[in-house]
């Protein structure tokens, strides 16, 4: 469930926009998506989980949040990268 360093250093070589880029607006949501991701599929299993609910509905909110901000500052970046993470508008 948790995200491995090795995972999370393969998301960052996959996102992120120069050498030493671990925190760009495409890596933090590359990350959260996978969060996201996985924590999903672990309510599919455990409906009553509603602490890890409460756990997703923040990570949603804080990827939404680093969306708009992207699209507001660089508008082809933001779609980029809602195309390679297939994530819904």
């Amino acid at each position: 469930m948790a995200l491995t360093k090795e995972r999370k250093q393969v998301l960052i070589g996959e996102h992120k926009r120069a050498a030493n880029d671990s925190g760009s607006p495409e890596v933090q949501i590359a990350i959260l998506t996978t969060r996201v991701g996985d924590l999903t599929e672990h309510l599919r299993t455990h409906t009553k989980d509603y602490a890890s609910r409460r756990g997703l509905l923040m990570m949603v909110s804080r990827r939404r949040r680093l969306l708009d901000y992207l699209k507001k500052i660089a508008p082809q970046r933001y779609l980029d990268v809602i195309r390679r993470l297939d994530i819904r508008k």
